[in-house]
């Protein structure tokens, strides 16, 4: 299983935000990509209307998931595919891993995959003595320096292309270039290789239709198709949240989530896989297995708090516009899912405590759920998980964080319920300041346990009367 690395969060953020090449990249892509996306949404022929309708249909599909699931599996079956459940991602890969051993296979080609960034599927056959190749040339880059992706549909903006070039002659042995038309080409030659000598390719699902019995994978570059229809075996990996109805619902959910991603009226390469190739056809595998994994989902259905999360389509639309996201970068979170995204779901999937930084990490302003094309309420399931952090909760193994803040919120309740005590701490507070560090009549730094709070930013001092006093005095000067 992938783990989480998010317990070095705001070592990382502070790194990424001192990282001029980062804030650049990041700077770009979101003031790219977060305006053309809402230009789009604001030309819908629908309407908005229709992003509301989506997130209708998601809903619908996660209440009955145990239903289409079923008509999944039933329909993909009947086309000759074949389908394996996996409750955890030890199990995914383990499932994967046989299938690969089974059919002798040593090479993988694999097409852009969250899901199994997500359960470590890379690892996985790796150690099974398979050699896998990452085929989308953003994960490409990054799988050959080593790293995570940083964006969940442009894993390597963190990379300029002088450092690709550098990376390209150490790995690929090509004469070093910084020219992105001749590094795509370098690239190109290395995979294409790859494709024909694959043994099994890997792909993940963006949706699955229940009624039809096929899933959906999008792409920009193509190399989800050769890697699905190249090699002889092809094994689909989806979160079984990952589904749809029918056809109609699926058609709308898939213009908006290409919109959310990369601001197009649709992804470039949109294909539907449900079985093997058919007989007399000679493209397409021999055998099409899928593998539905749960890995913590079904915890996450059972909660009414954070069941919409499950209506989420991974697009990237909430770090395209995510302040906090385009400052910090992706490697921040530690974790498969980054900006908001990640900083509800990691927490969900892998242990609210372990990944408490992320969902305290992020602004609240909203901008995420304005910029989903479902209209997800990610702010609303933010707030939930730092009340879990504060409160505890047994149901998740959430044990209460932070108790000197929670004490600090007590205390100040139990002062600002009394009046006396309130009027006592502020004649306190409004002489203890006065020895404090001061900058341009600010406050520079506050003593512990409250210099967080100072130490990226000055703090206004307390007034000299305050808004009561003053307001009697008005009062009576009127007499």
């Amino acid at each position: 299983m992938a783990g989480i690395d998010s317990e070095k969060y705001k070592q990382n953020a502070h790194k990424a935000i001192a990282d001029p090449v980062l804030q650049s990249a990041l700077t770009s892509l979101q003031g790219r990509l977060g305006p053309a996306t809402k230009k789009l949404y604001n030309t819908l022929p629908e309407g908005q209307e229709l992003r509301k309708i989506a997130h209708q249909y998601r809903r619908k599909a996660i209440d009955n998931l145990d239903v289409l699931l079923e008509t999944l599996a039933e329909n993909i079956r009947s086309h000759g595919g074949q389908v394996h459940f996996a409750p955890s991602a030890e199990d995914a890969v383990e499932i994967c891993v046989r299938i690969a051993l089974e059919n002798h296979v040593r090479t993988v080609v694999k097409g852009k995959s969250m899901v199994t960034e997500e359960i470590g599927l890379n690892d996985g056959l790796e150690q099974a003595g398979i050699e896998v190749t990452e085929t989308d040339l953003g994960e490409y880059i990054i799988q050959l320096a080593g790293e995570r992706p940083t964006h969940i549909v442009a894993p390597a903006i963190h990379k300029t292309r002088e450092q690709i070039g550098e990376l390209f002659t150490e790995k690929l042995g090509t004469p070093y270039t910084d020219d992105p038309p001749t590094l795509t080409q370098d690239a190109r030659r290395a995979l294409r290789e790859k494709f024909l000598t694959a043994d099994m390719g890997i792909s993940g699902c963006n949706l699955a239709c229940a009624e039809t019995g096929h899933i959906t994978t999008v792409s920009n570059e193509g190399n989800i198709r050769m890697a699905t229809t190249l090699p002889k075996l092809h094994v689909a990996v989806m979160g079984m949240e990952r589904i749809v109805a029918n056809l109609e619902e699926q058609q709308a959910i898939l213009r908006l989530m290409s919109m959310g991603a990369a601001s197009q009226q649709i992804g470039g390469y949109v294909s539907y896989v449900g079985g093997p190739a058919a007989p007399g056809h000679s493209d397409g595998p021999e055998q099409f297995h899928l593998i539905i994994v749960d890995n913590g989902r079904s915890k996450i259905l059972a909660d009414e708090t954070f069941r919409e999360m499950l209506c989420c389509i991974r697009c990237g639309a909430c770090l395209n516009i995510c302040p906090v996201y385009g400052k910090i970068g992706g490697h921040s979170y530690g974790s498969a899912y980054s900006g908001p995204v990640g900083a509800v779901v990691t927490p969900l999937l892998f242990g609210i405590n372990d990944a408490s930084d992320l969902c305290s990490g992020e602004s609240l302003c909203g901008a995420c759920r304005q910029a989903c094309p479902l209209e997800i309420n990610l702010p609303r399931m933010l707030l939930a998980l730092r009340s879990k952090l504060s409160e505890g909760d047994p149901s998740w193994q959430v044990k209460p964080a932070r108790n000197q803040e929670r004490w600090l919120f007590r205390c100040w309740q139990f002062v600002n319920g009394n009046r006396t005590l309130y009027n006592l701490f502020y004649a306190v507070a409004r002489k203890a300041q006065k020895i404090l560090p001061t900058q341009d009549g600010m406050i520079r730094k506050l003593p512990y346990p409250f210099n967080g709070w100072t130490s990226q930013r000055n703090m206004q001092p307390l007034a000299p009367k305050t808004f009561m006093q003053r307001w009697q005095e008005k009062q009576e000067g009127k007499k």
